[in-house]
């Protein structure tokens, strides 16, 4: 049966804004285009075509006679699974035939309401544990390793209360990076290890942009050409940024040597 044109509006938009979820958290390109066909034809439109931009989603939904286009603007990219997991999980339950719309978007907007999966003290602390972890296969020994995991958990507060007072992404990757910086070049400006460069190196390992690089091979190598080449330029600027952070903060206080 045909959809009516105000309920091929309502599908129209929960795909859309499904899709921008998705995009916005971190999934490639064929995941998006996958799941907003999927989730459109499940609530029962005919078909949908689907472009994606690296700062826009358009689609067309048909059914029967009526169609409509809609755009819905990507305003920010991040990272997510736990979003991504629950959308996967979305997708799902509506193709099975286990939810209509109206409950569709009761669950999207309880997805785009829901608090961080980990509290933000846990984030900081797991991260500065996680980069002092590099710094010991980096072969570092237990000074560098205590001085990295302060450096990674202090750069990581800053940049959460940077995020919360919405400073540029660029000006927060740069200023986490001269903090880290600050504090694991410590190191070397005390000679308090044979390796001070492993601090340095290591404290900012938060920061790399692995999900756009992995992201960009992808989306290169399934043909989305244009955004997989944005998201590459955009781990390119991340890392600069960060390289930038770094050097001003090994300049500042007098020490080299990466």
């Amino acid at each position: 049966m045909a959809l009516e044109r105000e309920e091929l509006r309502d599908v129209i938009d929960l795909a859309l804004w499904t899709g921008q979820l998705l995009l916005q958290q971190g999934a490639e390109t064929q995941r998006v285009e996958e799941t907003i066909h999927r989730l459109g034809t499940a609530l029962g439109c005919d078909w949908m075509d689907i472009l994606i931009s690296p700062n826009a989603i358009i689609a067309t939904t048909t059914s029967g006679e009526e169609f409509r286009t809609k755009i819905r603007r990507v305003v920010r990219y991040g990272v997510d699974m736990s979003t991504l997991a629950a959308i996967h999980q979305l997708s799902r339950r509506v193709e099975n035939g286990e939810m209509d719309r109206f409950e569709v978007r009761a669950e999207l907007r309880r997805i785009s309401d829901a608090a961080p999966h980990y509290n933000r003290w846990v984030v900081v602390v797991m991260v500065g544990l996680a980069c002092g972890a590099f710094s010991r296969l980096f072969d570092g020994d237990w000074v560098i390793f205590f001085m990295t995991s302060v450096a990674s958990s202090v750069a990581m507060y800053v940049r959460q209360e940077l995020h919360r007072r919405y400073f540029n992404p660029l000006l927060v990757i740069v200023a986490t990076a001269f903090v880290a910086g600050l504090i694991a070049g410590v190191v070397s400006l005390f000679h308090l290890s044979s390796t001070p460069e492993t601090a340095l190196a290591a404290s900012v390992l938060l920061l790399v942009p692995g999900v756009p690089l992995i992201n960009s091979a992808e989306d290169i190598i399934q043909g989305h050409i244009v955004i997989g080449l944005t998201r590459g330029v955009n781990g390119l600027v991340i890392s600069l940024c960060i390289a930038l952070g770094l050097v001003l903060a090994m300049r500042i206080l007098g020490v080299s040597g990466l």
